[in-house]
């Protein structure tokens, strides 16, 4: 009962490694380095945020 339980533990953890590098993967080839890298939520948050002293 245990081995079974364990076994499926662990063919859920490859599975998840496995969708993990298809998704890397696709991304990596999908978009740019520099589309990568890219802030536009810090751009649109120190927009937002204007600090006064």
């Amino acid at each position: 009962m245990w081995i079974t339980i364990a076994n499926i533990g662990w063919a859920f953890s490859a599975a998840l490694v496995l969708w993990m590098l298809y998704d890397w993967f696709r991304v990596d080839t999908t978009y740019s380095e520099d589309v990568l890298t890219s802030s536009r939520e810090g751009e649109i948050e120190a927009v937002q945020e204007k600090h006064r002293v």
